[in-house]
């Protein structure tokens, strides 16, 4: 079959594409913004691995500015207004703050780092830095005596999760195949490539002109094991762990923590009831489907807070944890958290191209994947870039517009609870319409599942997201993981069993 539609000059398509957390998203629908016939095969759920297990900032960087990554920081910063103009739904504006630390950074290098970090990227959005005097501030009443002075500057915030859901949207939207829980087994490459897919008991062969490797940790794995042939590029896995706690403040700003042993941790409001806390660095070897957040890594984030904030917790306190493993380009940097961050392409083009993603920050997606069709160019023909000034599904609106959508949005179904529109405008933006419909009153939106998820958001989110568990649901589509209990979660799962059975008799 593949000699056949070789000769013919017919691949079924032009860019396949195996990995669906953000950067194989953003290359997908970048590519089909361009007209080219792309698909997406994602081993199990879309951000299923690091691209939901990020500290949730779109920021340049601030701390890779002593390691003299400036072209990252540059590139980062710059795509970070970007970012909130083409997702004002998902990204807003974050201020945070960095207490100076005695016996750390002199307050001389932190202000010439942060006058840096403010002109770097040609901010035009987001705030300046100034200092904070702590002692007065309301800003240093949650921090343990003893604090006198910090710094606040902008950076924002995301659901990273939902940023790669919406890209894969408008990915199909665009003409791209998406296939979730479907495996690359095997890739030939001749004049095209051949893959192999298997999707539960289902096997079938699809061919491409173009073959992108964006499987992140797993991209080593599936160099070897899927292409049969020996990576590229040396790979370094590091492990970050997060955890989510009570509130430990009452404000929209985030903080920034130096430690003794070099890291830097924040701690930021979350999902309004709950603050989340981290990252670790850590070396990792082992398969990144087997993660989690270790117990020392729990006991170490707890530590951070107790050092910093007057209230204590401890790691029975931790609602949630979660853990994922980024993907670097080795430099032989003696500890983890010195490895660049900066995304690295290995591009073969012996036969038909093959293009490898290792590393990259979730900040920079759009601009990777511009440099992957650049560097895909000379067999898939060069084609307009057009992501820059684009929105993403639901984020057509003005980035200062979020209240006013809520208010409309009210307007339109009073019988809503506040918190319960401003979640749904967070999460679909302009789109919330299609979830809600037209109904009279709210039992018209079906069974509550749980907190506030209804039976009509969750129809959506299985016909046009691609959700099939309640992990989907309730980790990755949403965080309302937090507010569901045991059986709500069996109630759940039971209905879900239910709509995808008919769905998929249809």
């Amino acid at each position: 079959m593949l000699a056949q539609r070789e000769s013919n000059g017919m691949a079924d398509f032009d860019l396949a594409i195996i990995g669906g957390g953000i950067n194989g998203a953003g290359i997908a629908r970048d590519a089909a913004g361009r007209g080219l016939r792309v698909l997406l095969v994602e081993q199990n759920d879309l951000a299923s691995g690091t691209s939901s297990a990020s500290t949730k900032l779109i920021h340049g960087g601030l701390r890779y500015l002593e390691h003299y990554w400036f072209r990252l920081v540059h590139e980062a910063l710059a795509e970070r207004e970007v970012v909130l103009r083409m997702a004002p739904h998902l990204t807003r504006p974050m201020r945070f703050v960095l207490p100076m630390e005695a016996g750390m950074r002199p307050a001389w290098m932190l202000r010439a780092g942060l006058f840096l970090y403010d002109r770097l990227g040609g901010r035009k959005i987001l705030l300046g830095s100034r200092s904070v005097d702590l002692a007065r501030d309301p800003l240093g009443r949650p921090l343990k005596e003893g604090y006198r002075k910090g710094f606040e500057y902008s950076d924002c915030h995301t659901d990273d999760a939902r940023l790669v859901v919406l890209n894969a949207v408008d990915a199909a939207e665009r003409g791209a195949v998406i296939r979730t829980r479907t495996r690359c087994v095997k890739a030939e490459r001749g004049e095209s490539w051949e893959l192999t897919l298997e999707t539960r008991s289902r096997t079938d062969t699809v061919t491409a002109r173009a073959l992108v490797n964006a499987a992140g940790p797993w991209a080593g794995m599936v160099e070897t094991t899927v292409l049969g042939r020996p990576p590229l590029q040396k790979l370094r896995l590091v492990k970050g762990s997060h955890i989510v706690v009570r509130q430990l403040f009452d404000h929209d700003r985030g903080y920034i923590f130096q430690n003794a042993d070099g890291r830097v941790v924040f701690a930021l409001p979350f999902e309004r009831d709950f603050t989340l806390v981290g990252t670790t660095d850590s070396a990792f070897c082992g398969d990144p489907a087997a993660l989690a957040a270790t117990p020392e890594e729990i006991d170490y984030l707890c530590k951070v807070i107790n050092n910093h904030f007057r209230a204590t917790v401890a790691p029975a306190d931790v609602v949630w944890s979660f853990a994922g493993v980024r993907s670097l380009a080795d430099d032989g940097s003696a500890r983890p958290q010195d490895t660049p961050r900066d995304y690295v392409l290995a591009v073969d083009r012996k036969g038909a191209p093959l293009v490898t993603v290792i590393g990259g920050k979730i900040t920079t997606f759009r601009r990777l994947a511009e440099a992957v069709l650049d560097a895909l160019a000379p067999v898939l023909g060069k084609r307009p870039a057009w992501t820059a000034n684009s929105t993403l599904p639901g984020g057509d609106f003005p980035i200062t517009g979020i209240e006013a959508l809520v208010t409309k949005t009210r307007a339109a179904w009073p019988f809503l609870s506040e918190p319960h529109v401003r979640r749904l405008v967070s999460a679909y933006g302009t789109r919330v319409r299609r979830i809600l419909g037209e109904p009279r009153t709210f039992a018209d939106l079906g069974p509550v599942m749980g907190a506030d998820l209804t039976a009509a958001e969750l129809r959506y989110l299985v016909q046009y997201e691609w959700a099939q568990t309640e992990d989907d649901v309730l980790w990755r589509r949403s965080k309302l993981g937090l507010r569901f209990t045991r059986p709500e979660r069996a109630r759940l799962a039971t209905f879900m069993g239910g709509l995808i059975g008919a769905q998929v008799a249809q």
